[in-house]
């Protein structure tokens, strides 16, 4: 019978009639050859486990001598670097101070570097809407175009900003260092308190900031503060004609969040401006804010929502110059 099985397993057709005779019918008897296959393994193991056993035990019994190592050159340089390095983390926790310069040169490397900026703004159009809301809460919404050239300094910029309202059109263009207007084509100088808007808002910017030293500006460290959760850079910038704007800087990112200037009337009451910077998004490697709201001693009276910036396109000179003048 076993020779039979031994024939048959050697032909590749009886081994799948034995394997299928296994399954059927031989589990059994090949169920006690495993037993006894184990039980005969176990009990020469039985035999050979306690000298082995014991053996280990012999090999791996400690060394009294062995268990106090002792230190060599190199542990005790690591030791020594060790006990050097926890002062290092003790003074980690120490406020580390900038100088006002530091803070706002890396500003303007956050924002695009200076010869970056210089090249690639030096012209372009920026698209959007503003909404107005007056002081009974009624808001109007107008579409906006500015056009700009970059000049040596913000006396020296070109802009011109078209505006289209239900019923007009209406143009402020910026030159030469003065300010005229377009309405539907004719041309017209604008009203004190629209010229004072325009200028203030020009000077008191993120780009007066980023060309202090273009423009000769001063600027000083107010000192670190921390407003809602949020760790700033408080920076003030004086121009040459004693505007003052304060600045907001994130301690984090490095941009500014927000930036406070006051205007009045000579001898009335003072208006504080706060302007708001929000979603910041990078614009052919340079960062710009795209969403600015204006407020008013507290209350919001202007946002502006950028659609497009594209810096770099071709703007003529020509736009910027009064038909009349």
């Amino acid at each position: 019978m076993l020779q039979f099985g031994l024939v048959v397993w050697l032909s590749p057709v009886g081994a799948v009639s034995y394997t299928a005779i296994w399954i059927q019918g031989e589990r059994l008897h090949l169920l006690r050859l495993v037993l006894a296959l184990i039980a005969l393994a176990a009990f020469l193991i039985s035999f050979g486990s306690p000298i082995k056993t014991q053996a280990a035990l012999q090999e791996t019994k400690p060394d009294p001598k062995a268990a106090t190592p002792q230190a060599t050159p190199k542990d005790t340089k690591k030791e020594t670097k060790q006990q050097e390095l926890k002062p290092a983390k003790q003074n980690s926790n120490q406020e580390t101070k900038f100088t006002v310069d530091q803070i706002v040169e890396s500003v303007i490397l956050v924002y695009g570097t200076r010869p970056a900026l210089e090249h690639i703004r030096r012209n372009g159009v920026e698209r959007g809407k503003i909404t107005r809301i007056d002081n009974e809460g009624k808001s109007e919404e107008t579409e906006y175009e500015r056009r700009f050239i970059r000049g040596e300094n913000l006396d020296k910029d070109k802009i011109r900003l078209d505006q289209k309202f239900p019923t007009m059109e209406y143009s402020l263009i910026f030159g030469d260092g003065k300010l005229w207007g377009l309405i539907n084509g004719a041309s017209f100088t604008p009203k004190q308190d629209a010229t004072s808007t325009f200028i203030s808002q020009h000077h008191h910017s993120i780009e007066s900031l980023l060309r202090y030293k273009e423009c000769g500006s001063t600027i000083t460290l107010v000192g670190k503060e921390q407003q809602k959760g949020l760790d700033l850079f408080v920076v003030d910038l004086v121009d040459k004609e004693k505007r003052k704007t304060r600045y907001y800087i994130s301690s984090r990112s490095l941009r500014v969040l927000w930036l406070e200037y006051e205007e009045g009337n000579p001898g009335g009451i003072p208006v504080k401006y706060t302007r708001k910077f929000l979603d910041y998004r990078f614009v052919q490697q340079t960062l710009a804010p795209y969403r600015t709201l204006l407020l008013e001693d507290g209350r919001q009276s202007q946002e502006t929502r950028v659609l497009t910036i594209t810096y770099g396109v071709k703007v003529s000179d020509s736009i910027f110059k009064n038909p009349e003048g």
